[in-house]
């Protein structure tokens, strides 16, 4: 028995000092509580800022590497950061340019072959069971046309919505890349303007936190890079095996789907069928089908868990939870955000352990090294 629990020889002294402890510890928990929230309220009100510094910082993990190597010849910062940048884009135009191609080879067959699948369908609607004549065939598709356009209105609210987010998302992206050429050029120089702004001491402790989460959003990214080729090619084998066209381009927007969760694998899995079904005929369009919910099941609840878990430090369950609720709070973007920033808070949160440890640690003797308190 310690000093200090021999000093209670009353029962109620133990009690009142247990619930003293308890309410001190409350209280600072209730600070740092409304401290998260006022921190969180204000990223939610600031959000049009932070979304793209995020998404800079994401964008200059992939290009920092190639622009290390530069510097490291003797290339000027701001040349440097131009050459990765515009290669960068470079590469993302030759890719759209060769997806762009493809499809444009491919759609006069697309075409002949869903002329074709309409004939089909037409002489199905007009044969047994069915037997509808012309005329209740030319009365149903005047139905539909009625219906588009008492529906008019709202289809174009939808589409101003649609242009007002594709807006607002190609702004997000040309202000991102421009944060990513000034983080490429002038990132080195900021933990040393840092620690002279918050002093040695602090400034050691944020340096080395950023070190480390940015380690782990490089980590991040490479790790979704993989996932989505793994994506691509197994969705790309099956294109090619069940002889659908366009497999190219459909395989490479696939691994470009891969980087926006949910939305992204769902739309480019649901193109891989579509072109099935049109060219096709209904039973490939079937198979691609059950190909493509396969693929992306074991890609969402195995592999990029898996993966992510690994080279992250974090559980899959975390990662799970993480996008669950990353989608729900913020959408596609929560989504593709949630992990990275988790990442973020989990190396605080490691780091802040560390210290803790160093500072429990206790020193049996003069010159003795220090060891923790535990004994261990």
């Amino acid at each position: 028995m310690s000093a200090e629990d021999r000093r209670w020889t009353d029962r109620g002294q133990a009690i009142g000092h247990g619930v003293t402890w308890l309410a001190r510890w409350s209280a600072r928990l209730a600070l740092v509580a409304i401290g998260f929230w006022l921190l969180w309220t204000l990223i939610g009100r600031l959000w049009v800022v932070v979304m793209p510094v995020l998404l800079g910082l994401l964008i200059t993990t992939v290009l920092w590497p190639p622009a290390r190597w530069l510097r490291g010849r003797g290339v000027p910062p701001a040349l440097a950061a131009t050459v990765v940048v515009v290669g960068g884009l470079a590469v993302l135009g030759g890719v759209v340019a060769l997806i762009s191609t493809s499809i444009a080879s491919g759609v006069p067959q697309i075409a002949d072959s869903a002329t074709q699948a309409l004939q089909q369908a037409r002489d199905w609607l007009s044969g047994p069971p069915l037997n509808l004549r012309e005329g209740q065939l030319d009365r149903m598709l005047q139905q539909g046309v009625d219906q588009l356009q008492s529906s008019v209105g709202s289809i174009a609210n939808g589409l101003l919505t649609g242009v007002g987010t594709v807006t607002s998302g190609i702004v997000t992206g040309v202000l991102a890349l421009l944060l990513a050429f000034l983080f490429v050029k002038d990132g080195p120089r900021f933990t040393p303007w840092l620690r002279g702004v918050i002093g040695q001491r602090a400034g050691g402790h944020v340096t080395v936190v950023l070190e480390r989460t940015w380690t782990t959003l490089g980590d991040f990214i490479r790790t979704q890079a993989i996932v989505s080729l793994v994506d691509a090619v197994l969705i790309g084998l099956g294109l090619v095996v069940l002889g659908v066209p366009l497999a190219v381009p459909l395989a490479a927007l696939t691994f470009l789907g891969g980087f926006v969760p949910i939305v992204g694998a769902f739309v480019a899995g649901a193109l891989a069928v579509l072109v099935a079904l049109v060219s096709n005929g209904l039973t490939t369009a079937v198979i691609m089908l059950v190909i493509v919910v396969v693929v992306q099941q074991v890609e969402g609840n195995v592999l990029q868990p898996v993966l992510q878990s690994r080279s992250l430090s974090l559980h899959a369950a975390v990662v799970l939870l993480a996008v669950t609720a990353g989608s729900s709070l913020y959408g596609i973007a929560g989504a593709f955000l949630a992990v990275p920033v988790v990442s973020a808070a989990a190396v605080v949160l490691r780091y802040l352990g560390e210290v803790a440890d160093k500072r429990t640690a206790v020193v049996e003797g003069p010159g003795e090294e220090p060891r923790p308190a535990d004994g261990s």
